[in-house]
């Protein structure tokens, strides 16, 4: 069984459980609680030498980087569950793509925008509000650009849900519930998001790996 060291509403835990429910893949959650700084120990930088959640032991092999540990587990276990990185070279050459237009075009932006609305708070740090205007600014030509992606197929890959779109969930989840109308004014984006935030994986770990 998978082991995953993580904290259970961390972003990162979450996506590398969502992708062990896509593909039905068992594992233990080991909590590495985050408040009290458990992930900065020596034990668990010894594992992970940046000190942040997660990593996996996956039957004594350790890997960390969540985006990496989604890729290796998709592999893996390509064949249970829900096909997430496609094996022929053009489809996986386009999973690629949208997995890179996810990192630079939308996590870059909405990630930082969590940060300044609700992690500095729950940290009691003032947000900085031109900080987020820019970066709203500059995100909304970039949803603009999934409007159009979207309108002439289902997903960022082509018609078949991939890694690409999943790793949206994490962030976007918390980004949506505060700027909901960017999604809801783009229809595409709205249909995409709809049928992406209501898979049966996410809500199962949405509230906690």
């Amino acid at each position: 069984m998978v082991k995953l060291y993580g904290f259970s509403t961390s972003t990162c835990t979450r996506l590398v459980a969502l992708v062990c429910k896509e593909k039905e893949i068992p594992y233990e959650l080991i909590s590495v609680d985050l408040t009290k700084g458990e992930q900065k120990l020596p034990g668990f930088v010894e594992k992970q030498p940046f000190g942040q959640v997660p990593y996996i032991d996956d039957d004594g092999f350790i890997l960390y980087e969540s985006r990496a540990i989604a890729r290796y587990l998709s592999k893996k276990y390509s064949n249970q569950g829900t096909s997430l990185i496609p094996t022929d070279p053009q489809a996986e050459a386009l999973f690629e793509q949208a997995a890179s237009v996810e990192l630079t075009n939308f996590s870059s932006f909405v990630a930082p925008i969590c940060v300044e609305k609700v992690f500095k708070p729950r940290r009691g740090l003032q947000t900085n509000e031109d900080k987020v205007n820019e970066l709203l600014t500059a995100l909304a030509p970039k949803l603009d650009t999934y409007e159009v992606i979207l309108g002439k197929q289902q997903y960022l890959a082509g018609d078949d849900v991939t890694l690409a779109d999943l790793s949206h969930l994490p962030y976007g989840t918390m980004f949506n519930q505060i700027y909901g109308e960017l999604f809801e004014s783009r229809p595409n984006v709205a249909r995409w998001w709809k049928a992406i935030s209501n898979r049966p994986s996410w809500l199962a770990v949405k509230g906690g790996a």
